[in-house]
């Protein structure tokens, strides 16, 4: 197996109701534990590019998927294309594909890394594959326990209809906003210093930024956007020619599934028992610091850093100190 990966060439591999993109690199250890990473909204496997090689020069095994609803992956095989689709992006089918590819390379048990709804996705994993975790890595996403209130009604009540979460749940509505320019949705998202990070200039935010109302806020002239594109011209084009083919609806299907999740999930004890490494981004206006403060409670063998001058997309703005602060931990408890 190669130590480089070539992000536009992945191998297929066909699981439960689903041929899955993976890219791969290293090679499979006895004395140490494979490393799954999981991207979120709205990225790519290719998010992973930089944090990659490092992990595998330090003798890793790595697979980073492109998950169900997004990029070379696509939609599930089963979705008929319409509002009957929405739960085949639950979390017990998200987490279930998880399961599944450790299944493919025959890996029993691997450490799971997820960065924003990726960290969602590997810090539920223990109420859904618990005998398949060596450990869990968060990135920006800390775990979160159980609401007391549907999580829906929570987001409306307190942040607004227009908070992109309740944006998100019309069936049919933001994709048809987003889809209608792809380049243009990316590069609201996709920015530092500005938007879903906090401002480094100190001007305050329009409403529509300050209160992560996205779909509003891509109205605004892109002038008057604040902060600055994060990503390379060719980096940038790998997106948005990965997205315009796969098209947003199925990853937005991820956060129509917020509801049905929390009832799923009414079961669940909320206690991690693997051990966990949480890495907090100091500036993400959408995941701050501050929503790790209890996580010792949930995850009792836990350690926790935080990269400074950090926004949101963690991977792309500090991979050095990200891989560092991996590797550390990696090597001191899984060596």
């Amino acid at each position: 197996m190669s130590n480089s990966i070539d992000w536009h060439q992945p191998t297929y591999v066909d699981l439960p109701e689903l041929r899955m993109a993976v890219f791969e690199a290293g090679e499979k250890s006895a004395s140490r534990p494979s490393l799954v990473l999981c991207h979120g909204f709205p990225e790519l496997a290719y998010s992973w590019r930089h944090i990659v090689p490092p992990l595998v020069e330090a003798g890793y095994h790595v697979l980073v998927p492109e998950q169900r609803g997004y990029g070379l992956t696509g939609n599930a095989l089963n979705d008929a294309g319409d509002k009957t689709g929405v739960a085949l992006y639950d979390m017990p089918h998200l987490c279930g594909d998880m399961a599944h590819l450790l299944d493919a390379y025959d890996i029993d048990k691997a450490i799971f890394a997820g960065h924003d709804f990726g960290g969602i996705i590997i810090w539920q994993l223990p109420f859904y594959h618990p005998d398949r975790l060596a450990g869990l890595i968060g990135v920006n996403t800390p775990f979160m326990p159980r609401l007391s209130m549907d999580p829906i009604e929570m987001f409306r009540a307190v942040l607004g209809e227009d908070f992109y979460i309740c944006a998100f749940q019309g069936y049919g509505e933001a994709e048809a906003v987003l889809d209608s320019d792809v380049g243009l949705a990316l590069r609201g998202m996709y920015r530092v210093d500005g938007g879903i990070s906090e401002s480094k200039d100190g001007k305050p935010l329009s409403p529509e930024w300050e209160k992560l109302e996205f779909l509003k806020a891509l109205k605004i002239p892109e002038a008057e956007w604040p902060g600055r594109l994060l990503m390379t011209d060719n980096d940038f084009a790998y997106y948005q020619n990965s997205f315009e083919q796969a098209g947003f609806r199925g990853s937005i299907n991820w956060y129509r599934n917020f509801s049905r999740n929390w009832q799923l999930s009414a079961d669940d004890r909320q206690n991690v028992s693997v051990p966990g490494l949480m890495i907090c981004a100091e500036n993400d206006r959408a995941l701050p610091p501050s929503m790790a403060d209890s996580m010792e409670k949930y995850v009792p063998d836990l350690e926790k850093h935080i990269i400074a001058d950090c926004g949101h997309w963690t991977q792309n703005e500090k991979p050095a100190e990200l891989s560092a602060l991996m590797l550390d931990w990696l090597s001191r408890r899984f060596a």
